[in-house]
């Protein structure tokens, strides 16, 4: 694990979380800081039901904009994306985003692997991927197709997570480039494209 691997080039960073990530999201989101030079894509487990709850509330916490995602919608820096509820989140070689209602993975739809897979098709080494609580195993493989793209890879520390089933499962498949409690992603969020 290389803790001095500096963050320079950052055009994405993508969440990714399910059962206790609302949680850590509250506890990072408020925190960050205008202007946010790379767009912040969040993908959650969340029920059907769930349209536009979640939404509400990290705009009504965050400083940074919440942009409503539809389908073909531009991804910009400075934003905060939410993967909407029932659908998987894509992204575009146009950098835009797109949503796809194939079968669920993993017993989700939105998945997480889905949208990290996807993301580190895209941007490669320049893509941020961070795995919050959860209760299953989504993720890790998406973790894994950041690592070969060259992307960073973080996960939340299980000790600090409210569901560890989710990091334990990617610290053990994966081996990321680091594990951080919710205090030290929000430094780390800070921290990336800064200049030295």
């Amino acid at each position: 694990m290389e803790k001095n691997k500096r963050v320079t080039n950052c055009k994405v960073v993508i969440i990714g979380g399910s059962a206790g990530s609302l949680q850590a999201l509250l506890q990072i989101l408020p925190f960050v800081e205008k202007p946010v030079s790379f767009a912040i894509v969040i993908v959650v487990h969340r029920k059907h039901s769930d349209e536009q709850t979640l939404e509400s509330l990290i705009a009504l916490k965050s400083k940074v904009i919440v942009k409503d995602v539809e389908d073909k919608v531009k991804l910009e820096s400075g934003y905060i994306y939410i993967a909407p509820s029932n659908y998987h989140l894509l992204f575009e070689r146009n950098e835009t985003l797109s949503l796809d209602t194939s079968e669920k993975i993993n017993y989700s739809r939105p998945s997480i692997d889905v949208s990290f897979e996807s993301a580190a098709e895209i941007y490669g080494d320049q893509l941020v991927g961070i795995l919050l609580s959860g209760s299953n195993s989504d993720g890790t493989v998406g973790l894994k197709a950041i690592q070969t793209a060259g992307g960073i890879t973080v996960v939340q520390n299980p000790l600090s997570a409210e569901m560890s089933f989710m990091p334990n499962n990617a610290i053990l498949h994966t081996h990321p480039d680091y594990i951080l409690s919710t205090d030290e992603i929000l430094e780390f969020l800070k921290d990336i494209n800064k200049e030295e």
